[in-house]
């Protein structure tokens, strides 16, 4: 009788990232988002941690501050306005499509240097455009050539990934094409948060610091004028906040706590909740001003009215 063959145990599946907010309509929980999240102390040490902050994840634009540094680093003259407007997802108005379209013109540039996607036509109108405008401008600047500034191997992308790996702490994990058509560096949203913590605490006049108060003097040029991140920096002083694409969150303080986040499948709807959340949670005001708690706010429409909510959990 020949003996039984051994089978290998299934591998267990891993774990599903810890809810971070609840979908709530009628009273009835209808979903739930998960992510993951990190807190650092004053100190720059983990205070609290869920799901997996050590996994590399693309920040998408809660990258460019630092994109902001590089583009300072390779000796491009920023300040104020148009420093704010490099590190920017800018909401199109006609304030943020002004001063990109000015920023070209200093550097010799037309909009057809550009190399971020339209938007209703216009490439200017995308919410990237200040950065690529910024990008080009340092291209001009050192003699680099414009028409492969999006090339991950151009002399400002590898300035760019360097100047990221520094405030990271961490060496890029991947590299991939940001909706923008901008290179994209990979890292672990305890390395983002390193990295923002890092951007406020630099000492004054360093480009790090440079973009820091820039972001934070000029927040309507960071988003816009009903946006989270600018609404934030405007109603806290001292605080730095950017929002990346598929619900990837980093805020710093000016005491040196910082925070990241990711939404597991992406959703920006559950992006202001959890923040708002980890910002009480954190003893920081948010003051009643115009748009700030709606900004921060998902609600859900039934009917002519609102029936629910997307409800942190953390």
């Amino acid at each position: 009788m020949s003996a039984p063959i051994a089978v290998p145990p299934e591998p267990s599946a891993p774990a599903a990232p810890p809810v971070l907010a609840e979908v709530v309509r009628s009273g009835f929980v209808e979903g739930r988002h998960r992510g993951s999240l990190v807190v650092l102390a004053a100190d720059g040490s983990v205070a609290r941690s869920l799901g997996e902050p050590g996994t590399p994840v693309f920040p998408r634009s809660s990258n460019k501050p630092m994109q902001a540094a590089g583009v300072l680093r390779a000796g491009l003259d920023l300040a104020g306005e148009r420093l704010a407007l490099a590190a920017a997802s800018h909401a199109g108005e006609d304030f943020h499509q002004e001063l990109a379209l000015r920023m070209l013109d200093e550097a010799g540039l037309t909009e057809d240097a550009l190399h971020c996607p339209p938007v209703d036509g216009r490439r200017i109108a995308m919410n990237c455009s200040g950065k690529h405008a910024a990008m080009l401008a340092a291209c001009v600047a050192n003699g680099w050539p414009t028409a492969t500034y999006t090339d991950p191997d151009h002399p400002l992308q590898l300035l760019i990934r360097d100047t990221a790996e520094a405030a990271t702490g961490e060496p890029v994990a991947a590299t991939g094409v940001d909706g923008c058509g901008a290179p994209l560096f990979a890292f672990s949203l305890t390395g983002l948060a390193r990295a923002f913590r890092a951007f406020v605490r630099a000492a004054p006049g360093s480009p790090e610091r440079r973009v820091a108060d820039a972001m934070r003097a000029h927040p309507e040029y960071v988003g816009g004028t009903l946006r989270a991140d600018s609404l934030l920096m405007r109603a806290v002083p001292g605080l730095l906040s950017k929002a990346g694409a598929e619900g990837v969150q980093a805020v710093a303080l000016p005491d040196g706590r910082a925070l990241a986040f990711k939404i597991e499948d992406g959703a920006a709807r559950a992006r202001g909740p959890v923040l708002a959340s980890l910002l009480r949670a954190l003893d920081v005001p948010l003051p009643d001003v115009p748009g700030l708690r709606a900004s921060l706010r998902s609600d859900l429409d039934g009917g002519d009215g609102i029936v629910g909510e997307v409800r942190a959990v953390v």
